[in-house]
């Protein structure tokens, strides 16, 4: 794959990515809980773990955070996705070495943790332990949306060619 090739395909991920972003943040859909979403960004993740580097996929995500939240965040916001996206990431990727795991595994472990991270910020911004609380509930909830992102992405995976972006 040529460099153009490469930074053509980075980018429409980061864009769908970004749409699947903001297709989330309109739609009407309430948990009842802060902090509890679909994660429909992450199909781009996930999928990307399985056909691009480790490096591409990281900026990928890194990108699509730092530009939500700078065009539809706050600081906030982006504190939390921020360090739920990278410890995400990095658990994903740790766990995807390991030759055992499939897709659904890393990809509930990332919404587990992608929880984690946030709560983790969050209970840092307001220096209160406390918001700990929330954890069985966000756990059960990384675990479902991780399980809806992880059959998805079989799905996906198992339709894209193993050489689709060469």
């Amino acid at each position: 794959m040529t460099k153009s090739q490469k930074v053509s395909y980075c980018a429409v991920f980061t864009a769908l990515a970004m749409i699947f972003s903001y297709v989330e943040a309109i739609l009407p859909i309430s948990f009842g809980i802060p902090g509890i979403k679909l994660g429909l960004a992450n199909l781009v993740i996930v999928t990307g773990l399985y056909y691009m580097s480790e490096k591409d996929v990281f900026l990928i995500s890194l990108t699509r955070i730092l530009l939500m939240g700078l065009l539809f965040g706050n600081g906030m916001s982006l504190l939390y996705s921020l360090t739920g996206g990278i410890l995400s990431y990095i658990i994903m990727v740790t766990l995807k070495k390991k030759s055992s795991l499939s897709v659904l595994a890393v990809s509930v472990s990332g919404g587990v943790f992608h929880n984690i991270g946030q709560l983790a910020a969050a209970a840092f911004a307001v220096s209160n332990i406390h918001i700990f609380y929330y954890l069985p509930a966000l756990l059960i909830a990384g675990v479902v949306t991780g399980l809806l992102i992880g059959i998805v992405s079989e799905k996906i995976l198992k339709i894209l060619k193993p050489n689709f972006f060469d």
